[in-house]
Parts: C-alpha cells; structure tokens; sequence
C-alpha cells in the first residue's frame, strides 16, 4: 500500500506543510550563507529589542519629576508604565497574525512610524491622562520591534542554533537595559522628561532609517494564505499547547519581577536613598548587566532547561532577604546585592523560556512570539501601580514574594517537561 502524505489544512503556511511532510525544503537564508549580514542582522535585532527597552526604562528615573510636573500621586505615575505595557501587549496581539501574513518588514516600519507619533505627540502632553494615551501609543509602536527581534531568528533557525542567537542578541542588548536609565537619568537632569522623549523619537527615527537594509526573513511561500483577521484563533491553538503555555507563563511572572523592581527603583533609590536621578540611572545600568550575564551563562546547560533549577536556587534566597531588607532593615548595600543576584538568576529564566517557547511554537512564530511578549507585559502592567500603593518598601516587598511563587511553580513545571530543543 502506498504511504498517503497528511494534508495540511486549510490556510496553512508552506513551511508549516513542510514540516507535516518532514521535507526541509526551504532555502538557506542569507544568514547562513553571508557572515557580514549575520553581524548586521544580530546588531539591528538588538536595536529593535532595545526600542522595547528604552520605551520603559530610559524615562523610569523622571517618574518622580513627572508625579510632580502633572500634580499626581507616585502610583499614577506609574500608571505611564502601565499603559506602556499594555500597548507592548496589544500591539504584540495585533502583529503577530498580520506579520505572518503580510510579512516582517511592512510591519517593522509601520509600527516604528506610531512610536515615533507618540513619542513627539507626548511632549506637549498637558495633563497625565493624555500622556497616559500617548504612553499606549508609544507601546503598540514598540511593540513591532520588540517581538520581531524574536519572531525574526525563529524564521530562521530552530533547536539549538536558535537558543545561541538568542541569547547572543540577549547578552548584547543587555547594554539596552543597562545604558538606558544612566542615559535617561543624565538627559533627565540637564533637559528635564521631555527631552527623554525627544531622544526615544530620534533613535526610532535611526531604526527606521536602517530598516530597508533588512532582508525579508518570512519568505512568500512560508506566510499564512487566509486573510490575517482570519488566523487569530491560531492564538488558541497556541494557547492549548501546554509546554508553549508553560514557558511563556515562566517568563511572564519572571518579567514581573523585573518590572515591579523598575516601577518601585526610582521612588526607593532616590526619595527613600536619597540618589539622583542620573545616581539612579548608573545603579539600573550596573543591575542590568546582570540580566545579561544570566543569559549567556544559561547556553552552558544541557539540557537547556536544566538553567531553570540554578535560577531558583538564585532567586528564592536573593528575592526572599531582599524584602526582607526592604520591610525591617532599610540597607541600600543589601538591598542591591539582592537586587543584583535576582536580575543575574532573571535572565537565565528569560533567556531559557524565550528560546524553549519559540522552539515550541515556531511554526506560528507571529503569534507565538506576540503571545511570549503579552505574557510579561500582562504581568507587568499588574504589578506595576501595585508597588504604589501605601507604603512602597512593603508593597514592593510583598509583590516580590508573590511572583517568586509563582516563578517557582511554573520553573518546576518547566523542569519536568521533557527537552525540546536538540541537544
């Protein structure tokens, strides 16, 4: 009897046929073949993961001057970060589906055009409730960059050689996190928040320039052929495949703790410490390089997700004695090598859970990698006014540990789920 192929549903992309075929057959990329144009597309990726970057942390040392430039209360202000992260999430949503239908660059360069409108329009924001609507603005616009910086390499490699981009363009964009608040908090000091503003606008505006020297990596043959309103409900195929769910789960209240520490740094270092805003910003770069540490430690690992049980192991006694610290002891040096040891065991799991996640999901990698970015920003759009509330050394605390329960819970889970990356 002769063997019948499955046949690919309806809608379906080329590449994913090809992968029910078990034929390999698209072309090498670029990538492969030309070393100078791998070099120039790890170095645009991380521009692009670093616009995701910039949109919260180059502005977070101004939060206390903006609370009191819109006469609001800190908890509001922090509401900016929120809206932020919640344009991140839906503009993720948006621009999965239609990257995968439409292709990456076309919605590279409409998205870096919105962020660059509502990067200007929020200068000359008169009340805190329209910089709130610019903020989300801001966040859809980012939201291209932010996720095609890990839908792009998914195009093109998986297993293995997928964890190593990604984490190269991890370790390296960890400059994005650590220079951003050094460089807002000394743009905020001699220029005041709008002139952070002005800057976020003019590196877009640099992105944006760059733009057409990117190769397509989302060939004709491998994009979705029904209308892309059309492939949403590929988001609940996703969401039903528990490992992918898991992973991103991971990353999410991971992020929250990254973002909690963001939204509650610039009210703690410098009203409780007493730091500048540029003070500030040097502390966040210096913790940040933490982030990236982790994540090149985490390729040593095989199989790659036994990185997870070390993060733990870093993160419950670092995260446990940090609030523990904020709430009785008030020490600004204990507090920062908590804070340090907590980012480090942070970008092993990011590291880790980006790459298993769009490893699982890669044959719908728009939606995938939207759904990896939602999750963090859901999060951190939750958590972020919480650590506002009352007193912000206990709320601040208390947030922690409550993600730290989750993180562990979603790490075991994670561990003992079987390996799916090549070893």
């Amino acid at each position: 009897m002769q063997r019948q192929t499955p046949q690919p549903a309806k809608g379906q992309s080329h590449t994913q046929q090809s992968e029910l075929k078990g034929e390999p057959d698209r072309p090498l990329r670029p990538t492969q073949t030309d070393r100078r144009y791998y070099l120039f597309l790890v170095t645009y990726l991380v521009l692009l993961s670093a616009l995701g970057s910039f949109v919260n942390d180059m502005y977070t040392p101004s939060l206390p001057e903006m609370a009191r430039y819109f006469h609001c209360t800190a908890s509001r202000a922090q509401l900016s970060l929120t809206f932020g992260m919640i344009g991140l999430g839906i503009g993720q949503l948006l621009m999965g589906p239609i990257s995968d239908h439409y292709g990456r660059k076309p919605v590279l360069i409409t998205s870096l055009i919105v962020f660059i409108i509502g990067a200007v329009a929020s200068i000359f924001s008169p009340t805190m409730t329209v910089f709130l609507f610019c903020r989300l603005v801001q966040g859809m616009g980012a939201a291209g960059g932010y996720f095609l910086a890990r839908t792009i390499p998914a195009d093109i490699y998986h297993g293995r050689d997928l964890a190593k981009l990604m984490a190269l363009i991890g370790a390296v964009n960890g400059l994005a996190p650590a220079s951003s608040p050094v460089l807002g908090g000394i743009i905020a000091d001699h220029g005041g928040w709008k002139m952070v503003f002005i800057v976020l606008a003019a590196f877009a505006f640099l992105v944006l320039c760059i733009a057409p020297k990117l190769k397509e990596s989302l060939y004709s043959q491998d994009r979705t052929t029904l209308p892309w309103y059309k492939t949403l409900p590929g988001y609940i195929r996703l969401m039903k495949n528990t490992p992918f769910m898991v992973h991103i789960s991971l990353k999410g209240c991971t992020l929250g703790l990254l973002f909690s520490y963001i939204s509650a740094a610039p009210f703690i270092l410098e009203r409780h410490y007493g730091f500048s805003q540029t003070m500030y910003g040097v502390i966040i770069g210096l913790n940040s390089l933490a982030v990236a540490a982790g994540s090149m430690l985490s390729l040593r690992f095989h199989p790659f997700k036994n990185a997870v049980a070390l993060a733990i192991a870093i993160l419950v006694p670092s995260i446990g004695v940090g609030a523990y610290a904020l709430w009785h002891i008030h020490s600004f040096l204990l507090f920062e090598i908590c804070t340090v040891s907590m980012f480090f065991g942070g970008g092993m799991i990011f590291s880790v859970s980006n790459t298993l996640a769009m490893n699982e999901g890669r044959t719908q990698a728009g939606e995938a990698s939207a759904l990896l970015g939602v999750a963090g920003y859901v999060v951190g759009a939750v958590v972020a006014p919480l650590v506002g509330i009352g007193d912000i050394l206990h709320s601040t605390a208390i947030v922690f540990l409550s993600l730290l329960l989750l993180v562990v819970v979603f790490s075991v889970w994670t561990y003992r789920l079987k390996p799916d990356l090549d070893q």
